[in-house]
């Protein structure tokens, strides 16, 4: 039997460890080979076949592991590691939702962050979306984005993850529908070669309620992937990309491999492998690569 797939296994560090019975389960699930250990206690691949009728499906082995804290993706053995990867801002690289946050320093945080949670479950347009929210903000000054810029916490992993692709010589883009005024600085941080996002217009020190054009939106964020690939002389099945939100939907599916990102429910239901507790290193997992080969940033 062709092993031309990989499951692997990662548990949530601050919550479980992967033992030998968990593997040994998902072994004898997947009629798996020997697994190889990445991460001792936390992550493991282990060779397998592609799904058929009579095996669990990736659904079924999720629901099996979930409870105790342990993500689980399946991907294609050959080309697992990519040469291009394209990630989201808020609430993936970033824990933030930086326009709510924003809103929330001007005193209106839950008019706006209703409007972005629709927005991010597919209840509505992007674009009308993120011009409603922006309106809202006319008059304000525009220093709340550098009180707002305060708030802005990394999530676990993405200096390693960008960091360590990287190294690899893969190209890495942060591409936002958020604003570039946090992309910017977000980019600086995590060691990405270029970010992309809207322009939030101000004048005389106060923001005008209105955005730039074009909005980068879900079509953009599909077109970077491709325009990506293509300086980069990459196939599609050799890009990764992660988001959460329902703007996202249109690259994780036409990345070689798409990840939600502890996603909101419409991302979930439509994208085959996720992450719901673990941190952006299992992304660097699903590559195949080890733990002791991440790059250090501390």
């Amino acid at each position: 039997m062709s092993l031309s797939h990989t499951l692997t296994l990662v548990a949530r560090r601050d919550a479980t460890t992967l033992t030998d019975a968990v593997v040994r389960a998902a072994r004898d699930m997947v009629r798996g080979a020997a697994p190889v250990i990445l991460s001792p206690g936390e992550a493991v691949d282990i060779p397998c076949p592609a799904t058929a009728p009579g095996m669990p499906t990736l659904d079924t082995i999720r629901a099996a592991f979930g409870p105790r804290h342990v993500d689980t993706l399946l991907t294609r053995s050959r080309g697992r590691r990519k040469g291009l990867l394209i990630a989201d801002m808020d609430s993936t690289i970033v824990a933030n939702e930086t326009l709510d946050d924003l809103a929330a320093h001007a005193g209106i945080g839950e008019r706006i962050a209703e409007i972005t949670r629709r927005s991010m479950n597919g209840e509505i347009d992007f674009e009308s979306a993120l011009r409603e929210r922006v309106g809202l903000l006319k008059g304000l000054p525009a220093s709340l984005l550098e009180t707002a810029w305060k708030d802005v916490r990394l999530n676990e992993g993405a200096r390693e993850l960008v960091a360590t692709m990287r190294a690899h010589n893969a190209r890495t883009a942060l591409v936002s529908g958020g604003f570039t005024f946090f992309t910017g600085r977000v980019a600086a941080l995590c060691g990405f070669s270029e970010h992309h996002a809207n322009v939030l217009e101000s004048r005389d020190g106060t923001l005008t309620g209105e955005v730039g054009t074009p909005i980068l939106g879900p079509d953009a964020k599909r077109a970077h992937l491709h325009r990506l690939a293509e300086a980069g002389r990459l196939k599609p099945a050799a890009t990764l990309a992660v988001g959460d939100g329902a703007n996202d939907l249109a690259m994780l599916r036409e990345a070689g491999l798409g990840i939600a990102f502890h996603g909101k429910p419409i991302v979930r239901a439509a994208v085959t492998n996720r992450v719901d507790h673990t941190t952006l290193r299992t992304l660097l997992f699903a590559q195949g690569y080890p733990a002791a080969s991440f790059v250090d940033v501390d």
